[in-house]
């Protein structure tokens, strides 16, 4: 599988990320390392933005989910074209998170 391909895995499911996770361990490739990253901050990002939501005001989980459904699509569609693009905040928090 190339690099492309496996970026693109990463991100249709939990378990689409974990089998590009262990295909990335044998064939290391830049491009799937940073997606693989950044997914696992998006999906941090929704899971703790969905606590903070059932815990409080649900709105916060409904704006978090929004906005991680929008960086989420961005990140699939900058995943099929080789520039590796960061989201927006992602760039920030994720590398130092993972």
């Amino acid at each position: 599988m190339d690099d492309k391909t496996k970026s693109i895995v990463a991100h249709v499911t939990i378990i689409g990320w974990i089998i590009a996770l262990v295909m990335n361990q044998s064939d290391k490739g830049e491009n799937t390392s940073f997606y693989l990253r950044q997914m696992l901050g998006l999906v941090v990002i929704g899971a703790v933005g969905y606590i903070a939501g059932s815990l409080t005001i649900s709105i916060i989980s409904t704006i978090v989910s929004l906005v991680t459904l929008v960086l989420w699509i961005l990140s699939l569609i900058w995943c099929t074209q080789w520039p590796t693009k960061a989201c927006a905040r992602c760039r920030r928090y994720v590398p130092t998170m993972v």
